[in-house]
Parts: structure tokens; sequence; C-alpha cells
């Protein structure tokens, strides 16, 4: 399977989520049900363009206390950093909590943002919650479950295995696109013939919208519409 290059991977940061999950249903229609967050996130800032990065999954937990001793964890926390940092970049950290309650204390905050901002993360998508929203890291993306004012006890667990978060399931690697409305995995394959699913997407809908804005629109416009629409090829 070729790796897309960067170049590639840059240009689906042009349009949003959701518009990349159309295009992707024109090329991959077998992935029309899965592959993208299903539930609802807080976004940390909504004007931000899209983003979009290798997945670094990791799994964390801030609700229970910890058993390990204070050096364990620090030691952890930062081998967890040195895979952040591995290539490709940019990255995107997709961090699920496992906690029975998740979001009950935050992952992310100041420090968070701005270490992995600095380790070539561009962002984050987390089912637990995050912090510090005036100071997180500037032109830094967050997806999260809710926002709390505490980390608890929030720690590393594992990372570089398969996780599940806000209902999108993310492999280590994997290419994920984000912005306000949501995250959505983009199969390696699929990268080199999005900019075409997209200007196919654009141009169809282009003939419904112009009729629908039209201020005689009537039922016979808009079956003419659809017919005009399903004939761009």
């Amino acid at each position: 399977m070729n790796t897309p290059s960067a170049q590639q991977i840059e240009i689906l940061t042009q349009w949003d989520t959701p518009t990349v999950c159309n295009a992707l249903e024109l090329v991959m229609p077998e992935r029309r049900g899965f592959g993208f967050t299903v539930e609802q996130a807080v976004c940390l800032a909504p004007d931000l363009k899209p983003v979009i990065g290798y997945a670094r999954t990791v799994r964390c937990a801030t609700r229970t206390p910890p058993q390990e001793s204070p050096e364990e964890l620090q030691s952890r926390r930062l081998a967890y950093y040195e895979y952040v940092a591995g290539p490709p970049h940019p990255t995107i950290a997709v961090i699920e909590d496992i906690d029975h309650d998740s979001g009950v204390g935050a992952f992310w905050g100041e420090v968070q943002t701005n270490i992995h901002k600095g380790l070539g993360c561009v962002g984050g998508v987390t089912s637990g919650a995050m912090r510090d929203l005036d100071d997180c890291a500037a032109e830094f993306q967050l997806l999260a479950r809710r926002v709390v004012p505490s980390h608890i006890h929030n720690r590393v667990v594992d990372f570089g295995n398969q996780v599940e978060v806000l209902g999108m399931v993310v492999d280590h690697d994997d290419l994920i696109h984000a912005d306000r409305h949501g995250a959505v995995v983009v199969p390696n394959e699929a990268v080199a013939l999005l900019p075409d699913a997209v200007d196919l997407m654009i141009r169809k809908e282009a003939i419904l919208l112009d009729a629908a804005r039209q201020p005689d629109l009537d039922i016979e416009m808009l079956r003419k519409a659809f017919t005009q629409s399903a004939n761009i090829t």
C-alpha cells in the first residue's frame, strides 16, 4: 500500500470533516456507516481550520487512583511522549479514557497541549475531558467529551494499541481528519482519490443548491435539478 505524500495529506485540510466523510462515501461506499465519531464532542477551537495527522493512540485513566509509584508513572509518561514524537508527522493524539465514568478528570489542558504541539502533534480527540480553555496551545485543536476543572488522577495507562473514542475505532498510525464537527479515519488508499471525489460532489450539489435558492422553486424545478445532478460524472 502506498503511503500518501505530505502534500496529498495537507490538501485534505481545505475541506471540513463532513465533506471528507461525504467524499469517502463515494470512493469507499462500504465505509458509510463507520469510521467516524458518533457522539457529541466539545471543540476547543471551532474557528480553527481542519487538522489531519497520524494517530497516536493512548489509554488514560483519571477517576481511579494509580497503583504504581510516581517514578513508574513518570517513566510511562515520558515513554508516551517519545511515542508521540516519533514519525510520521504530523500526529493527532487519540485518547480513550477507560474509567467507568470517562471524562471526570481532564487529560488535556495548558501543559499537555503545549507539550504535544512541541512534539509535532496538531490536535487531540478524546473520550475524556479538557480544561484550561483560555490557556491551551494556540493553533491546536481538541475534541473532548466534556470540559471539567480538575485533572484528578490523570495518567497514561498504555499506548500504541487500538482505542475507541466517541464511537470511532482507531489504530496506531491511522490518518485522522478532524474539525469542530468531529473526526474521521481516512484510509491511506482513499487519500489520493478524495480531491476528485470532492470536486464531483461539489458539482452535483451545486445544481441542487442553485435550484433550492430560486425564489420560485417548485417540485418540477427540483425534479429537473435532481436529474441534472445525477447525470454529472
